[in-house]
């Protein structure tokens, strides 16, 4: 989908750019990239490539509220922003093809959403200096997109204690906790070494299962229905596109279903508390725009969260009441499954 909108003549725009910098400072070494926009600037606007690691409902509404901003942000300062939608299915030479084509193309910003679109565009913006604004990237350390002079973006960081402290609020006696995760999934690593550190300081047993395509997620799931009392995913794209078949089978086997994201919850998890996902679309937005006006590049942005997220249906079934998160703080959402 590719949609121009709020044009203005070149006479009007008068926006400054510099070279993109590192961590909020200027730097020389991307000049012929920073001169290319500024003329596209003068031009009437910017070209930016959204970039989509696959499709999954987290990532749909990031990418929905980045565009709606991107337009809203056109009207507002009067100038033309143009965008493109790139998916590549979780597929990193689609992912790769796709950044050479939008390097190639001279487009002014990258937008990746979830980390591996993130680490194949940095990858193919790394001759350029094309900036590259992430979107929901758990740990961008342990994804390896942090100290990059053109790099920066936001960040869904999961807060795995307090997910942990839900699941022993709804029922304490759980014996063994299930860790369910991708290992290729650079989200899930931090997640997953806090997870088991505080399982190990508790004295409670855990039992990982991964997967890196639906079906092996499918069979470790099945595993953990068999095993654990409580199952956790963090924030785990992999996992995410069987979210729906993986709630069904753990709630059908009465198995709590904890996890990173609220996308998890609407197909049929039990829980979360993390990120508003629209808010953080926003932020990319705008955060991809003050880099093209400004030139400088800063750290990125750790959203807040702090909204637990209740599925009321799998609640039931599971006899859970979503008032037992209620005495930990944050903000209480209940959802139903939604349609496929």
């Amino acid at each position: 989908m590719k949609k121009t909108i709020a044009m203005l003549t070149a006479a009007t725009l008068a926006l400054s750019l510099a070279a993109c910098g590192g961590t909020g400072a200027t730097s020389g070494s991307s000049a012929s990239t920073s001169a290319a926009t500024a003329d596209n600037a003068s031009a009437g606007g910017y070209r930016i490539a959204i970039v989509q690691q696959l499709d999954h409902a987290s990532l749909d509404e990031i990418r929905t509220a980045i565009e709606a901003e991107l337009d809203a942000k056109a009207a507002e300062l009067g100038i033309t922003i143009e965008y493109k939608d790139f998916n590549g299915q979780n597929d990193p030479t689609t992912l790769n093809q796709i950044g050479t084509q939008v390097v190639s193309d001279g487009y002014d910003a990258i937008i990746p959403i979830a980390s591996l679109a993130a680490q194949c565009m940095t990858t193919a913006a790394a001759d350029t200096g094309t900036p590259v604004i992430y979107a929901a990237i758990s740990d961008p350390e342990a994804a390896e997109l942090t100290g990059i002079d053109y790099v920066t973006g936001t960040s869904d960081a999961l807060d795995t204690k307090f997910i942990m402290d839900m699941m022993f609020a709804a029922d304490p006696d759980i014996q063994t906790v299930g860790l369910l995760y991708s290992n290729s999934e650079p989200n899930s690593e931090k997640p997953i070494a806090d997870a088991k550190a505080y399982l190990d300081e508790k004295g409670i047993a855990y039992v990982e299962a991964t997967g890196n395509t639906n079906d092996e997620v499918l069979s470790a799931a099945a595993n953990l229905a068999d095993q654990a009392d409580a199952v956790f995913t963090p924030t785990d794209n992999v996992v995410m596109a069987a979210a729906a078949a993986v709630s069904e089978t753990l709630t059908k086997a009465g198995v709590p279903y904890y996890t990173g994201a609220d996308s998890f919850v609407t197909a049929g998890a039990l829980a979360t508390c993390g990120v508003n996902y629209t808010d953080l679309g926003t932020t990319t937005a705008d955060m991809a725009l003050d880099v093209l006006q400004t030139g400088t590049v800063p750290e990125y942005h750790v959203m807040e969260g702090g909204i637990i997220t209740v599925n009321t249906e799998t609640a039931a079934a599971l006899g859970i009441d979503p008032s037992a998160f209620a005495d930990l703080g944050g903000t209480l959402k209940e959802v139903v499954t939604a349609a496929e």
